[in-house]
């Protein structure tokens, strides 16, 4: 296959020089040329604009011009092909002023051959091809985003970057050993003796944290460094981790809540019946008291849990958040004491939020006795509500995996404290950890805040500085709807019996032995089954004559307690439907919409509860939305 031709463009006010140096171009076998001739230096520049050709021959002598000034004015706009200076004799310092130029070689025309021309050409062209390359790579380094430095075999720095020179100025370093790694000279040497590079190797200056590469090359005993930013990457690893392990606790926590109810709501029942067995016997009813009131504090204690882990029962409305800040101040102010002075500021305008107003008073009240305890010698708390509109600009500068864009109703509770370090900051929404004294928190205060709000589809974060106070910002979805109206709910319900019949399936034995006694003690007719599947066997049999189903949400067969209900009231749409669980619909169902002292009864209860739900049930009108 016959190479491309080679473009030359030869630059010389003399015709005989121009048809000489052709010929000799003509003689050469190994490769084709195409001449193109310029007799003037203005016809020159604008050929050398159209840059067509593979190389530039100048004659140094252009008249009144010489080819040094065409070499410079070529080169400045912006034709940086490879160029060869002629001269008619050999004058003094002419070649180095050539070389000064850019030229890749000058001639003396009295010397030149065919031979002697073919091999500058050749030389010239390979030479700047190479010079290209070199210019690329060097460009690597130079432009490259990250820092790049490289040393000498001694560990003395002999490069580095524009990007190495940024990093060291906004970290107000004036040195760039001031941010390298401390042994950064052994590790060079290590690096060179034993041909294995290191990387990895992070330092941290303030909150920023570096990853650094030390990288041998042995042909040039040098050793190449590359240096990363990894301060995001290990904010977004951590703030990951916290996640996995806030979802595995609370998984945890909700599991354990689950049986522990079950197991509260026995022991608390079978007190309540005792109580009511004895006949008012003091030496019986005293400690039987003692064990329904050792029930409830436990019930309360995992109905936290529960908020820790998302699995409490919740009942959404649009909410004001003034207003549910301005209903509780009073109680705020009574157990904040008169050394801490309350501080309440509302944003004007402030767009409503979806949640349940009695969870966001328990975020509240929880946020607030943890500032009043790190306040014991007195103290200011402010509480704010504002409207924060993140984008994701902002984003990028937060350091909470859940926050993201959109517009956000923020509580703000700020306490002038002990404050925290960072290490308690990662931990303070772990459940059962705490920094107060042993018997003065159970350490579920902030898990509860954590999980209500998560619940709500929020998120906390959390500014502390030692011996300054703390700021607690809670972001909750703003919603622009009006706040809704409270619902009426049962007053005053009261423990009567009855006469109808009702289908209690609960897959716990012994729960479900006592809810039947409670019935029918209270006159029930009852039928019982142990899951979804043999309450269906029943309903089959029985259907004509159960008034009510009281069933758990969730059951260890395919059929949950929703999916009972569901399939019984398309056959009986007037069924009246209970339901009941050791933790929130939700786990059973997303969309059940279920309120306490309506038609869900959390455990753990008492018997006199579940009598008077009951009744309430049977007596209301038949509900259309179970």
């Amino acid at each position: 296959m016959t190479a491309r031709p080679i473009k030359v463009l030869l630059v010389d006010d003399d015709e005989d020089d121009f048809i000489l140096t052709r010929d000799f171009f003509s003689e050469i076998k190994r490769q084709t040329y195409e001449i193109e001739w310029a007799s003037s230096y203005e016809k020159a520049l604008e050929i050398i604009a159209s840059r067509e050709h593979d190389i530039y021959l100048f004659d140094y002598r252009l008249g009144g011009r010489s080819g040094l000034e065409l070499m410079k004015e070529a080169q400045a706009h912006g034709n940086h092909g490879p160029m060869i200076l002629l001269t008619g004799q050999s004058e003094h310092d002419i070649d180095l002023k050539a070389m000064h130029a850019g030229a890749e070689d000058f001639l003396v025309k009295a010397e030149l051959n065919a031979k002697a021309l073919e091999r500058a050409v050749r030389y010239a062209i390979e030479r700047k091809s190479a010079e290209r390359e070199i210019q690329k790579l060097a460009a690597f380094p130079r432009w490259n985003p990250n820092p790049v430095l490289e040393f000498a075999a001694d560990g003395t720095l002999t490069y580095s970057n524009d990007a190495a020179q940024a990093m060291a100025h906004s970290l107000q370093k004036l040195l760039l050993t001031e941010i390298l790694p401390p042994n950064f000279q052994t590790i060079v040497t290590e690096c060179l003796a034993n041909g294995r590079k290191k990387t990895n190797l992070q330092t941290a200056i303030g909150d920023r944290t570096f990853a650094w590469s030390f990288i041998p090359i042995h042909a040039s005993k040098v050793v190449h460094c590359y240096a990363t930013e990894i301060t995001e990457r290990l904010n977004l690893e951590a703030q990951l981790r916290h996640s996995v392990k806030m979802e595995a606790v609370g998984q945890l926590a909700a599991g354990v809540a689950h049986d522990f109810n079950n197991i509260l709501t026995i022991i608390q029942g079978h007190a309540d019946l005792l109580l009511h067995k004895i006949n008012a016997d003091p030496q019986s009813e005293k400690p039987l008291k003692q064990i329904c009131l050792a029930s409830e504090r436990a019930g309360n204690l995992i109905r936290q849990l529960l908020m820790f882990s998302r699995k409490q029962v919740m009942q959404h409305k649009f909410l004001d958040l003034k207003e549910v800040i301005t209903n509780l101040m009073q109680m705020l102010q009574r157990f904040l004491g008169e050394h801490i002075a309350l501080e309440i500021h509302h944003a004007a305008d402030l767009p409503t939020i979806y949640g349940d107003t009695g969870m966001i008073e328990q975020v509240m009240m929880n946020l607030s006795v943890n500032a009043r305890d790190a306040m014991p010698r007195g103290g200011r708390l402010s509480i704010r509500s504002s409207l924060v509109k993140l984008n994701d600009t902002q984003l990028l500068r937060n350091r909470n995996a859940e926050a993201r864009s959109g517009d956000f109703v923020c509580l703000s509770v700020t306490d002038t404290g002990c404050g925290m370090d960072e290490q308690t900051i990662n931990r303070i929404f772990e459940p059962f950890f705490t920094t107060k004294e042993v018997g003065k928190g159970t350490g579920l205060g902030l898990a509860t805040a954590y999980g209500i709000v998560q619940q709500h589809h929020g998120w906390i974060e959390v500014e502390s500085r030692l011996e300054v106070g703390s700021t607690f910002k809670v972001f909750l979805p703003a919603r622009g709807k009006k706040a809704a109206e409270k619902p009426a709910a049962p007053s005053q319900l009261v423990a009567h019996g009855g006469r109808e019949t009702i289908l209690v399936v609960e897959d716990e034995p012994a729960l479900r032995m006592l809810v039947v006694e409670i019935l029918q003690l209270y006159g029930y007719r009852v039928f019982q089954a142990q899951s979804g599947a043999a309450a269906l066997e029943v309903w089959k049999e029985r259907k004509k004559e159960i008034d009510l189903l009281l069933t758990d949400m969730v059951m260890p067969d395919a059929i949950s307690g929703r999916e009972l209900a569901e399939r019984l009231l398309k056959d009986s749409p007037g069924l009246k439907v209970i339901y009941t669980s050791g933790y929130s619909p939700g786990m059973a169902g997303q969309d059940t919409a279920l309120l306490v002292g309506f038609n869900f009864l959390p455990k753990p209860y008492p018997p006199s509860r579940l009598a008077e739900l009951v009744r309430f049930c049977l007596n209301k009108e038949p509900d259309k939305s179970a």
